[in-house]
């Protein structure tokens, strides 16, 4: 009797939830509220109020293309999708768009002879010729990121990478370079952020290659800086209690830059794993080693959130705005971003996105 009592309870319960549930959404449905809500829309004449000087951060004229999209989701776009954002990029000012590696373990961005026979997957958009294609539309420069098979990831020794990327440097040019004067340099993928096995004679031998086989296109690296905020990606976890300090960053970079420069042109230190008020300090000395040995020192504004716990969603715009005043402060020589398409497009999987290219274009005064 209790049990059939108790049975009774919960059905009862159970419809008066979805009655509860239902009623709110029919009245929408058929209300005229719900009509009027469909044609409200932003007042364009309304800006924001702001009370900080405008424009006093470096301009983001370069982003990354994240079409592999390994650690967050793909937005399945096609080429009408993409010629789209490259307008939307050209807008705000981007002149370079970087695919940030050609391949990720098996998935690749282009049907490479060497890499298929390596066994990774055939893809079904060669989308190396469609960057360069829509770079060439939009007059920017396009970048090419080189093969990461994840031995590094695995290992912890870049040396590994060398032995793929001698094929696909020397495919990718013969495929591509000599056909697209879009064509502009070359992104060297792996990501290290301190002394890393291998890495000197890696970045060096990679670099060196691309140079000798593109006549001397430029190359770029973009490291991260191990401050508190470099936990793995996978980790639940925001911050770690140890971290690198100023003194040391600059010792082990310049150990590094010393060991690389005539290889690679510049550096673009990922923004996003010191604090807000560490800025200045390892700007300022990322620009003084740049300068010692050489190379153009860059900035990767990332504009996505590194300290919130779900990863990883568009940032907010004042975290954006002090990492770009603090890269003009130091006197950076470009600011390139990881990464427009999914964290400040208009057209992104994420609706703060959009709102964050309106927030960048009224601080810049882009009309």
């Amino acid at each position: 009797m209790e049990t059939n009592n108790r049975r009774d309870f919960l059905k009862k319960a159970a419809v008066a939830g979805a009655s509860a549930i239902a009623i709110p959404a029919v009245a929408a449905c058929g209300g005229k509220a719900s009509d009027d809500s469909k044609t409200l829309k932003t007042d364009g004449s309304i800006e924001s109020r702001l009370i900080v000087s405008k424009a006093n951060g470096l301009h983001i004229s370069g982003t990354f293309l994240d079409e592999i999209s390994h650690d967050i989701p793909h937005q399945n776009w096609g080429e009408k999708e993409w010629d789209l954002d490259f307008r939307h990029m050209k807008n705000i000012g981007i002149d370079t768009v970087i695919m940030i590696r050609s391949g990720y373990r098996k998935f690749i961005t282009y049907p490479s002879e060497y890499l298929l026979k390596k066994g990774c997957y055939m893809p079904s958009v060669d989308l190396v010729d469609m960057y360069l294609r829509l770079a060439q539309k939009y007059n920017m420069k396009f970048y090419f990121g080189l093969y990461d098979s994840g031995e590094y990831w695995d290992t912890g020794d870049l040396s590994s990478e060398i032995e793929h990327n001698k094929y696909v440097i020397d495919e990718v040019w013969k495929k591509y370079g000599e056909k697209y004067k879009s064509f502009g340099g070359w992104y060297i993928s792996g990501e290290i952020s301190r002394k890393t096995k291998g890495a000197i004679n890696a970045f060096y031998s990679m670099g060196k290659q691309c140079k000798d086989v593109s006549n001397g296109l430029p190359t770029f690296i973009s490291p991260w800086i191990d401050g508190k905020k470099a936990v793995m990606a996978a980790s639940g976890q925001l911050s770690k209690t140890e971290s690198v300090s100023v003194q040391e960053h600059e010792k082990e970079w310049g150990e590094i830059f010393d060991g690389i420069k005539g290889a690679v042109d510049a550096c673009a230190f990922q923004d996003g794993h010191i604090d807000y008020d560490e800025l200045d300090a390892f700007f300022e000395v990322n620009k003084k080693l740049a300068d010692k040995y050489g190379l153009q020192c860059w900035t990767n504004a990332e504009t996505f959130d590194r300290d919130m716990p779900i990863k990883f969603l568009p940032i907010k715009f004042d975290k954006l705005r002090m990492k770009l005043e603090a890269a003009k402060r130091a006197g950076y020589d470009k600011a390139i971003t990881f990464e427009f398409s999914h964290f400040m497009s208009p057209q992104s999987a994420y609706l703060q996105a959009g709102h964050l290219y309106d927030r960048y274009k009224e601080y810049f005064e882009i009309k």
